[in-house]
């Protein structure tokens, strides 16, 4: 098995061509011999620099279009011949086939095509044959090719090749070939998702290119990964690296504040909104929000609709918090958020979101559609003899909004746009209203004319009961049970209304 091996043959076919003309220029200064192809050859040739047309090597010109310009014994000979084994370089001395060491390919931009809206015909041109197929060639022949598969690559062979005089070890190319083997699995996920829409397969593919390390987990002992682009989602104008437990919560964040038009602001912690209000000033539905559970808000994830003004800012800057997400900030807001280092400052950008979730579990994966129904007045069924007033039906609504964001099991109390008191993740919904009502109270709220929902359907009166002597006038809860029927009458007795949605929000 060879261990360094010199660059005496490279074969070249990019679709950009940009970061190219350092490497090419150092390959023929070291006298490699330079094969390409199309576009690439006439890039060689502009810079001077001798190249051998790949059909003067194969004795076939590009043909059906462009479609097939590699896919030759001669060039895939020349990649794939083992150096060491004699029956291989007596057919490549046989057929005349040169050895070819280095290959250089970057593959048709079939996700940009794709993400860009081109037409069924333009995406299905852009997936690239040969370039796949050289890129798998010289991969699988590490021992003696070198693959580079990706231009980010260009300057670190370049780098190597200065340095061990056109060289390479046998640890490197084995490194490019995993780098390559990425690249083709890549390529292909993104290809198999393109098609697998209609009447899709039941298979489970994803690939993501960008990673980021972690400080650590959920807690310091574990470590973490992020795999997707931070960057294209937000803009960070101050602060720390994210943690693990800042992402979760930042993705309940944003999950939650994409349900509401109006200025809204929301506190999170552990992925709960401990406060949230809407308001006619951003202002007024941050003072509105913390005065929900200032004790909780304590180091929490906020996040707006709206811009952050300097005066809002001023009022934000009182209290001890991880992250503060926001559409647009004052300048002047973000020098004072500045003024304290390690505050993670975030601007949303608009990215559309996956409508997709899944996460590891047992020995598997599990996969769901995110849940983006939620069910407004129009949705809302009046089941009692009460119907709701129509400040009842706008808190339901608030309600209902929160309730889908909220762990399960959980009661959300609303008054006038406001979250008033929640109970979060009991394992019954009694307990859930009644951690709500008390919470409401510790905090110096009243209950009292306020609207209530559920998650799920209630089995039995009970909570209705509860809701009814604690003062809540109104209550939306998704119905379905078999014993509907009982708290509509406890709901009818008690003179309160209810609705019902016919959709669960179930958040485990």
């Amino acid at each position: 098995m060879s261990q360094s091996i010199k660059i005496k043959n490279a074969l070249i076919s990019v679709y950009y061509k940009d970061g190219l003309a350092p490497l090419v220029k150092l390959l023929a200064e070291q006298g490699v011999q330079l094969f390409s192809t199309g576009g690439t050859e006439q890039f060689i040739k502009d810079l001077n620099l001798p190249v051998t047309a790949v059909e003067d090597l194969t004795g076939y010109p590009s043909i059906l279009g462009g479609r097939v310009k590699t896919l030759h014994p001669k060039v895939f000979g020349g990649i794939l011949n083992r150096r060491g084994l004699e029956g291989d370089q007596q057919q490549i001395a046989e057929y005349e086939i040169p050895e070819i060491d280095l290959v250089i390919v970057d593959l048709y931009p079939f996700e940009e095509t794709v993400k860009a809206g081109g037409t069924a015909e333009e995406i299905i041109e852009k997936i690239d044959i040969g370039g796949i197929s050289l890129i798998r060639a010289a991969a699988k022949n590490f021992n003696d090719v070198v693959i580079i598969a990706s231009k980010n690559d260009y300057p670190t062979l370049q780098a190597q090749l200065a340095e061990q005089n056109g060289e390479t070890t046998l640890a490197q190319r084995k490194a490019y070939a995993k780098k390559a083997f990425h690249t083709s699995s890549h390529y292909d996920t993104a290809i198999f998702n393109y098609f697998n829409t209609e009447e899709p397969l039941d298979v489970f593919k994803q690939s993501v290119t960008e990673a980021k390390t972690l400080r650590y987990g959920e807690n310091p002992h574990q470590g973490g990964v992020f795999y997707g682009d931070l960057d294209a989602m937000f803009t960070k104008l101050n602060g720390k690296e994210l943690s693990y437990n800042n992402l979760v919560d930042v993705d309940a964040a944003v999950s939650l504040i994409d349900e509401f038009e109006d200025p809204t602001f929301a506190i999170l912690k552990h992925t709960n909104a401990c406060g949230i209000a809407s308001r006619p000033t951003v202002k007024q539905a941050w003072t509105d929000a913390l005065a929900c559970d200032p004790v909780s808000a304590f180091g929490g994830v906020l996040i707006t609709n709206a811009e952050v003004d300097l005066e809002t800012a001023q009022e934000i800057n009182n209290l001890f918090f991880e992250v503060l997400i926001a559409p647009s900030y004052q300048p002047e807001a973000v020098e004072l958020f500045s003024k304290k280092k390690n505050r993670v400052i975030l601007q949303r950008n608009n990215v559309e979101l996956s409508k997709k979730q899944f996460k590891t579990l047992l020995n598997g994966v599990i996969e769901q559609d995110k849940d983006l129904i939620i069910e407004g007045p129009d949705q809302m069924t009046t089941v009692t003899d009460k119907a709701p007033t129509a400040q009842e039906l706008k808190d339901l609504f608030f309600a209902n909004k929160i309730v889908k964001h909220t762990k399960s099991n959980t009661i959300v109390l609303v008054k006038d746009d406001v979250l008033i008191s929640s109970g979060v993740g009991q394992t019954s919904r009694v307990d859930a209203l009644k951690q709500a009502i008390e919470k409401a109270a510790s905090f110096g709220f009243s209950v009292k004319g306020a609207s209530m929902a559920s998650d799920a359907f209630f089995p039995f009166p009970d909570c209705v009961e509860i809701a009814a002597e604690a003062g809540i006038t109104a209550v939306l809860q998704p119905g379905g049970s078999i014993k509907d029927a009982d708290s509509v009458a406890k709901a009818n007795e008690k003179g309160i209304a209810m609705v019902t949605t016919g959709v669960r929000h179930f958040k485990h």
